[in-house]
């Protein structure tokens, strides 16, 4: 029987850690909560929470070197997964009134506020996932996730012309207007949505993640 695998939730002051931590023991990962740069660097898996606004967690990101972390670890093909402004902050740059953020940039677009008659997008709702998707692999058109979120990407912009290069797989949910709720892009993977919030429909999810580490 292999060793369950070891993943670190970054805590940089702006996620929901504990809850995040309990949902990746009950899929039978091996869990630590830490800020630690090294330990971080060094487990199979890192998982990249955040609530809040963009910008704030963009600062207690840098200011925890998780900025490098992700780029490091990415760059050596090592598994990173973003969970709500987690993911929100891998983009190019995020907007929030009027006040522009740099992001991440590991894709291009702009988090910006979402247009629908109610907002926040507090609750469950359904999604549209990407052809093959590995994330959302068992799980049914009609499963719904739980989201609380003002802020979307609402355009994808990444193209890929190389035919040796694997496009991202992107999937959509509506709230209002279509807004990405998922990318899976070789070893970065990301939800606008909150598994760890998301019942038995994001324990499977996380289990997907797990199983790709």
């Amino acid at each position: 029987m292999s060793a369950p695998k070891k993943v670190v939730v970054f805590d940089y002051g702006f996620g929901n850690v504990r809850s995040a931590e309990r949902a990746l023991a009950h899929v039978g990962a091996d869990v630590e909560i830490t800020g630690d740069y090294e330990k971080a660097m060094n487990a199979d898996g890192l998982l990249v929470p955040g609530v809040g606004a963009f910008a704030a967690c963009m600062q207690g990101l840098r200011a925890a070197r998780g900025d490098w972390l992700v780029g490091r670890r990415l760059s050596g093909g090592r598994p990173v997964m973003g969970i709500c402004v987690g993911m929100q902050i891998l983009f190019e740059r995020g907007i929030e009134h009027g006040v522009e953020t740099e992001g991440l940039d590991e894709w291009p677009g702009l988090v910006e506020p979402l247009k629908a008659d109610v907002v926040p997008h507090m609750g469950w709702n359904t999604v549209t996932p990407a052809a093959d998707s590995q994330l959302f692999a068992g799980l049914g058109a009609d499963t719904r996730y739980y989201f609380v979120h003002s802020y979307a990407v609402r355009e994808w912009s990444l193209e890929v012309t190389n035919p040796n290069i694997r496009a991202p797989k992107v999937t959509w949910a509506t709230h209002g207007e279509p807004f990405v709720a998922a990318v899976e892009n070789g070893p970065l993977w990301a939800t606008q949505f909150h598994p760890e919030k998301s019942g038995d429909a994001g324990a499977t999810l996380l289990r997907n993640w797990l199983g790709t580490l």
